[in-house]
């Protein structure tokens, strides 16, 4: 696991996060976690208009109260390769520019590995985001929340 940073020329520094997760289950059924909107909503926050469709606007609503942000994600699908690559944008905070969620799938053995980016963090208070929230966060999701869900999964 790891956070960039790397120069940007717009505000001086762009950071991101990457996560790359080996599960023993197949493409397929990994690709049903992140694009079935019932199994979304079990492993990452649940979603609101989601298909797997270029142009697709929907909504990540997190559950309960939510304390330092709205408790809601703005998205819309960007790139959908079907059991390889899903790409959306990231508005938590309508006064910053969207970000961009990644997840791109490629065989593993009889697994599957993934690899999560979530890029476009601006400036100092960006990294911190990227450093000491988001990285950790996609973690626990990936490690521990995806890989319960997929083990519910037919």
């Amino acid at each position: 696991m790891r956070t960039e940073a790397m120069a940007s020329e717009r505000s001086g520094w762009l950071s991101s996060v990457h996560r790359e997760v080996t599960y023993s289950h197949p493409r397929a059924k990994v690709w049903r976690a992140l694009t079935d909107p019932d199994l979304i909503g079990r492993w990452l926050m649940k979603p609101e208009g989601f298909a797997a469709v270029v142009g697709t606007r929907f909504i990540l609503r997190a559950e309960g109260p939510q304390r330092g942000w709205r408790g809601f994600v703005e998205c819309e699908v960007l790139a959908v390769e079907p059991g390889r690559l899903l790409r959306y944008s990231w508005v938590g905070d309508p006064d910053h520019p969207p970000l961009t969620v990644t997840f791109s799938l490629t065989d593993a053995g009889s697994g599957t590995r993934l690899v999560l980016a979530h890029e476009g963090f601006e400036g100092f208070g960006g990294w911190l985001l990227a450093r000491f929230m988001m990285g950790p966060g996609w973690g626990k999701m990936l490690r521990r929340r995806l890989r319960d869900a997929l083990g519910g999964v037919a």
